[in-house]
């Protein structure tokens, strides 16, 4: 009975895993034979030689970087079952000096891993969309001129939508994604039976006679090939929501063998039919198919659109938890799962950026030297924090680490080196979009360890202040107050406010601070620490890991196993408002500091961020200067 329900478990997630994971890699079709062949920069002449040379040159992309890196290797770094560029970088700082030039290394290497997932997120929704609505145009000409307002309307749509959350549509991404892959299984197929010849590029042989006999235009290729392989990183990033046996199973046994099918079918029309380069994909169906393919082609790229989208909202929330974003609106949407959010701001950057890039290129296929940057780009971080992980968590030899790394080194070198000579036609915008992310998100950490600094200078320590007050001389009022500081050791600043200002301190004092540690989640047996302290003082440390909601208010209910019994309606919260001011000369460069002081005046509440009743608030001012 208990394999039968674990089997029907696995079953599900699988199907899950289809509709949710694979939504990215699985639309690659609509647009990587067409850039290869018929693409704006460095088509491949349609021969036979050339076709089978690019088909083993996919097949073995597949097999190599997405099968064996990532679904065999990579996946194997999971912080606690989570996985994604975030994730990993946590664990390869382990067991490192914090101060020292290797860790520093990670953590840039990390944070521009995650700024360039944020390009990512930007351009999967247009040039998927796009790709999908620029079927119509092979239908009849006639569409041309509407492909761009049915591709924006269908983005605002999507985006529209998130904050009603993917709960209510997402029992049917699995499903759709299903008949997607059956899909380009069935047209792949149909063309290759017509022409079986094209699997002899299996052999690996002619990627390599491709390569030798075309070596310039072979290495401009590889820009083209490396679409085939967009959405890889989902597979390791979507691993906590389901783990890697589905994750693993649907690609092995589903996934990638549709991806195979299709990718030879095209391969296979266009040597019978060199004419429907203009749109393979498309031309792999009969006339009568047409608009129905259209129609499931433009659900497969929201549905892949939609993973993109909340993977930036998850690993925006990480990055708010370790202290790398100001403190955004965060909406739960579903009441049952804990990773369905929604983050307005982060939704409307989104839409913003997408709309201005499907203006901007206007096509798929100027889309796709923006893209191959992005993906390869992250690649090639993966590869590095891989393995720092390999030495530090799993005790290789840096020597073995770097040899069983260095073949993937190599081939996404290659492919990041094929792309970055289109960076003067499109493959600037991730780079540039992700350097802007990146300085925000180190600004903000600088930022805030600098404000850290300022409060320290002028702290108090919390011991010996709290002998004096219990010496006598401060009034005591019933209730209880809890003053939120980042060091517990220390006064906070708002309870020196409030003495200053009320010449009186509640009967019960709670001084409470904030952990984040680098693993995805603490249970709650560990949530909080309780110190009790002279004078009815308490010292309460709340701990979180980085996918964690915080929730102030219930973690303090948990205090009572630990006998401090909190009435959270006689409680008072008192938090600190600092007023920045930037300073020439200081230890951050004035511009950052200005870029800073922006931040923080447009962060999100704490009272919001932490669940805490606003009625029940009270905020103390004070001005820092930088």
């Amino acid at each position: 009975m208990q394999q039968k329900q674990d089997n029907k478990r696995l079953a599900t997630l699988t199907l899950a895993a289809l509709g949710i994971v694979y939504g990215d890699i699985g639309t690659s079709p609509l647009y990587s034979i067409k850039e290869v062949f018929g693409g704006a920069h460095h088509p491949v002449p349609i021969t036979p030689d050339n076709v089978l040379g690019i088909l083993s040159l996919f097949f073995w992309s597949l097999i190599i970087v997405v099968t064996v890196k990532y679904v065999a290797f990579i996946m194997r770094a999971n912080n606690k079952g989570e996985g994604g560029i975030i994730a990993l970088m946590t664990l390869a700082l382990h067991k490192g000096r914090p101060d020292s030039w290797q860790q520093k290394l990670l953590i840039t290497l990390g944070l521009f891993g995650a700024a360039l997932f944020y390009g990512d997120g930007v351009i999967t929704p247009a040039i998927s969309v796009l790709s999908a609505v620029e079927g119509l145009e092979i239908i009849t000409p006639a569409f041309k001129p509407y492909i761009l307002p049915i591709t924006l309307v269908v983005l605002v749509g999507l985006f529209l939508f998130q904050r009603r959350g993917t709960a209510s549509v997402g029992a049917l991404f699995g499903p759709v994604m299903v008949l997607w892959f059956a899909v380009l299984a069935v047209l792949g197929t149909l063309s290759i039976i017509e022409h079986p010849g094209v699997l002899m590029a299996i052999n690996p042989l002619y990627a390599f006679q491709f390569l030798l006999g075309n070596s310039l235009l072979g290495f401009f290729a590889l820009g083209a090939v490396v679409l085939c392989m967009t959405g890889a990183e989902a597979l390791y990033a979507d691993m906590g929501h389901f783990g890697a046996r589905p994750i693993q199973y649907a690609w092995l046994g589903y996934v990638m063998p549709a991806l195979l099918i299709n990718y030879f079918g095209q391969g296979a029309l266009l040597l019978a039919d060199p004419s429907a380069v203009e749109n393979p994909f498309y031309r792999l169906a009969p006339e009568w198919a047409m608009y129905p393919l259209v129609v499931l082609s433009t659900v497969a790229t929201i549905i892949a659109s939609q993973a993109v989208i909340s993977g930036a909202f998850s690993i925006t929330q990480q990055a708010i938890q370790l202290g790398y974003t100001p403190r955004l609106e965060i909406q739960h949407t579903s009441d049952r799962e804990i990773g369905q959010i929604y983050l307005p701001g982060i939704n409307w950057l989104l839409l913003v950026s997408i709309i201005a890039l499907v203006i901007e290129f206007g096509s798929s296929s100027n889309l796709a030297a923006a893209y191959g940057i992005a993906v390869t780009g992250t690649m090639l971080i993966t590869n590095i924090l891989a393995i720092a992980v390999a030495v530090r968590l799993w005790n290789w030899s840096p020597l073995r680490a770097v040899l069983g790394a260095l073949p993937f080194i190599c081939i996404d070198l290659a492919f990041f080196l094929a792309n970055s000579i289109k960076i003067p036609d499109g493959g600037w915008f991730p780079l540039v979009f992700g350097l802007v992310i990146f300085i925000l998100l180190t600004t903000w950490k600088r930022g805030r360890e600098l404000l850290g600094m300022r409060l320290a200078q002028d702290a108090m320590e919390l011991k010996p202040f709290i002998a004096s007050i219990t010496e006598g001389g401060v009034e005591r009022v019933p209730g209880t107050a809890v003053f939120m500081t980042p060091n517990p050791a220390t006064v906070p600043h708002a309870l020196l406010h409030s003495l200053k200002h009320y010449k009186a301190l509640h009967e019960q004092v709670i001084i409470l601070s904030v952990q984040v540690f680098d693993v995805p989640f603490v249970p709650d047996v560990d949530r909080v620490e309780v110190h009790h302290l002279d004078g009815n003082f308490h010292q309460v440390i709340v701990q979180y890991g980085f996918k964690d909601e915080p929730d102030i208010p219930a973690a303090l209910a948990l205090c009572a196993e630990a006998g401090l019994a909190i009435d959270m309606m006689d409680t008072s919260f008192f938090l600190g408002r600092e007023t920045l001011i930037p300073k020439l000369g200081s230890e951050m460069a004035y511009w950052r500091s200005l870029i800073f002081v922006a931040m923080f005046r447009n962060a999100g509440s704490a009272t919001a961020f932490f669940r805490i009743p606003s009625n029940r608030v009270v905020e103390l001012g004070s001005q820092v200067v930088l």
